[in-house]
């Protein structure tokens, strides 16, 4: 039988998460696993990546292969690299917990002062637009036609 580690798409249609499993490589996409090893959360800032690194070490020995996403999952994890027997297993995924709650509200507050400027700057050039434009439209009401456009003389005749 034909293993591969995959993922499994869950969630929402706009908001979807994905499960890393193994399955027989002939399964739909969705279709019931042999094993769930773990999590991706793409949509999460920073992405959560959570894969038991020990069930991953066991099918990759006994053969199961991983799509590409998966093994770009595991080479963020370092778990790739335990299983070539590479020197560099240190894990590069970034973790939410180093980052203070008052660090995280300093930003939110930043980003929507940011927000509120670009309002301000495109709502004034709005209303600069919109009164030059009026502007123009009473000018050219007001102003009768000269008398030297060859328009006029014709009428005259």
């Amino acid at each position: 039988m034909a293993v591969k580690i995959r993922l499994k798409r869950m969630g929402k249609i706009r908001a979807p998460f994905y499960r890393v499993v193994v399955m027989d490589s002939r399964t739909k996409r969705d279709g019931r696993a042999i094993e769930e090893i773990g999590k991706y959360h793409p949509t999460r800032e920073p992405s959560v990546i959570e894969i038991d690194s020990e069930r991953a070490q066991y099918w990759l020995s006994v053969g199961a292969q991983p799509t590409d996403q998966v093994e770009k999952l595991l080479k963020l994890t370092g778990d790739w690299q335990k299983f070539k027997g590479e020197k560099d297993t240190e894990s590069k995924v970034r973790t939410a917990e180093g980052v203070s709650e008052e660090e995280t509200r300093a930003a939110i507050k930043a980003a929507e002062d940011e927000a509120e400027k670009r309002k301000a700057v495109a709502s004034a050039k709005k209303a600069e637009a919109e009164k030059a434009e009026s502007e123009e439209s009473a000018d050219s009401a007001d102003s009768p036609e000269s008398a030297d456009s060859p328009e006029s003389a014709e009428s005259a005749e």
